[in-house]
């Protein structure tokens, strides 16, 4: 008799980093609970912090050294969670349910590509020819924020044109492309800043922490425009260094031939200059 497979015992430094993870699931879950009491500014901020236990427990696992597969495979569960179901319906019951079925459909389609924009990042983490820096397509917890912009922008403007369904769900399926798409974007994780813009990238950072404690919803708009704007520099940024890597692979594959290779005596030796 075969004995069963028994999981396997994560140590207590990997428990810390799940535990942030589980608040983040927990944070999308409850969004949902406050948009079916139409409570869209805690539905918009409970997502928010979901994003925010996103960022936190990979740093967190990496600096206790508590990285597991169990970790990973539980963080791609609840981003699922948290970045594509909780939007989708959040933003159904906000204003696309007045669409009908289409509005449904298009929740149905925003999560699905959340959960393909996942599975392929899961499959390409081990991909060599792109580079580092550099996403395939928008991050679902960018999606999720993305996709929230006209709340955002209603609750700060208090303009109820940003709440027409007719114009959030083309914005939506955007986003929800970009998500799936091959268009690369910055990752903020490997991005280098040069000496002689540190001060001002700190100075931004710093009005923008300042500005989110009066105007949060405007300061989340900025932030949103602000990295729509950065994704047709990060395109041109990555095939220029992808085109950057192809010619030092050629380079060094040339260079080994040579060695490899050398001209013996007999071979005619290329005249000389």
């Amino acid at each position: 008799m075969k004995e069963r497979r028994r999981l396997p015992i994560l140590p207590a430094r990997s428990l810390v980093p799940n535990i942030v993870t589980i608040l983040a699931l927990a944070a999308g879950m409850t969004s949902i609970k406050f948009a079916l009491a139409a409570k869209w500014e805690l539905a918009v901020g409970a997502i928010l912090l979901a994003a925010v236990f996103d960022a936190l427990d990979g740093r967190v696992a990496r600096l206790m050294k508590g990285t597991s597969r169990f970790g990973a495979e539980l963080d791609s569960l609840s981003d699922v969670i948290s970045f594509g179901l909780a939007p989708a319906i959040v933003l159904y019951l906000w204003t696309l349910r007045d669409l009908g079925g289409l509005g449904w459909m298009l929740a149905l389609v925003f999560a699905v590509c959340c959960a393909l924009r996942l599975a392929r990042f899961n499959v390409m983490s081990e991909q060599e020819e792109k580079p580092s820096e550099f996403f395939v397509g928008v991050p679902s917890p960018m999606g999720a924020v993305l996709a929230l912009w006209p709340m955002a922008l209603t609750f700060q403007l208090e303009e109820p044109v940003f709440r027409l369904p007719y114009l959030v769900a083309p914005y939506m399926a955007v986003v929800a492309f970009l998500m799936v798409s091959q268009v690369p974007t910055f990752s903020l994780k490997k991005v280098r800043v040069k000496n002689e813009y540190v001060l001002p990238v700190l100075i931004l950072a710093g009005l923008m922490a300042a500005s989110a404690t009066v105007y949060i919803w405007g300061t989340l708009s900025f932030a949103c425009l602000l990295y729509l704007g950065l994704i047709p520099f990060s395109v041109r940024l990555s095939r220029s260094r992808k085109a950057a890597m192809q010619a030092e692979r050629a380079a060094a594959r040339q260079a080994k031939t040579i060695v490899t290779h050398p001209l013996s005596r007999d071979e005619p030796r290329p005249p000389l200059h």
